[in-house]
């Protein structure tokens, strides 16, 4: 884990400032599988997210729907240990698919699409308290966060989000035996990067092996509230 750093560089002066505060875009994560006969309208729906420029839209797909009959070839235990936290965060005693949670607050069912719009539209209505910029220059990413009405004082984690905007699956058992089926920002790896106290602006950069689009999280530990995320660009 690489260790943050202040004062911040000439890198943040020039990036995140030009960000203005209300572009930073609502998190969504959608919980779903392929042995999941109730996902398709969810999995239809986080399409049409991944083509918003206002919405970080990322599908993490869960393992335990394996045992069916059909094992989901883009689910990690990660992704179930990830919604679980999720769960105990908020008070739940379940998890279930097709789940989504927005800004790593509320969740909804994942084909309820017009609840779902509610709640991006509330949490953008919100005025950010954080502002986070990530760029990559060859093998690594420079991230840096910014407190934007006074310190965010907390303990929060810097999260990089790896995924593959596109991959598809020809599902032969299971409760979906018989589907082709196309998947929109597939989470290949989600690491802790960083942390962050939110007292003042702050900066880290971490190695990156590949070339897949990324995204970064600026998280209460403990699976609270997103408070910040951005592309990296």
């Amino acid at each position: 884990m690489t260790a943050l750093k202040t004062p911040l560089t000439l890198f943040w002066m020039t990036l995140a400032t030009a960000v203005a505060a209300g572009d930073n875009p609502v998190v969504v994560e959608l919980y779903t599988s392929q042995g999941c006969s109730s996902c398709p309208p969810a999995d239809a729906l986080m399409h049409k997210l991944a083509e918003r420029e206002d919405v970080i839209g990322l599908a993490l797909h869960v393992d335990y729907w394996d045992y069916i009959g059909w094992k989901d070839e883009y689910a990690k235990p990660s992704h179930t240990k990830r919604q679980q936290g999720y769960a105990r965060s908020g008070g739940r005693t379940m998890i279930y698919t097709p789940q989504m949670i927005v800004n790593g607050q509320e969740d909804v069912v994942g084909a309820r699409g017009m609840e779902l719009m509610d709640l991006i539209a509330q949490h953008k209505a919100e005025a950010p308290v954080a502002q986070v910029s990530a760029a990559r220059a060859g093998e690594a990413v420079t991230i840096a966060m910014q407190p934007l009405s006074g310190p965010v004082a907390g303990d929060y984690v810097v999260e990089l989000v790896r995924y593959t905007p596109m991959r598809h699956a020809s599902i032969r058992r299971g409760e979906l035996a018989g589907h082709e089926l196309d998947y929109a920002n597939v989470v290949e790896s989600l690491d802790v990067v960083g942390r962050w106290d939110g007292q003042g602006a702050a900066e880290l950069t971490v190695p990156v092996s590949d070339d897949l689009p990324a995204v970064v999280l600026v998280q209460r530990a403990g699976h609270g509230p997103i408070i910040a995320a951005a592309r990296v660009e």
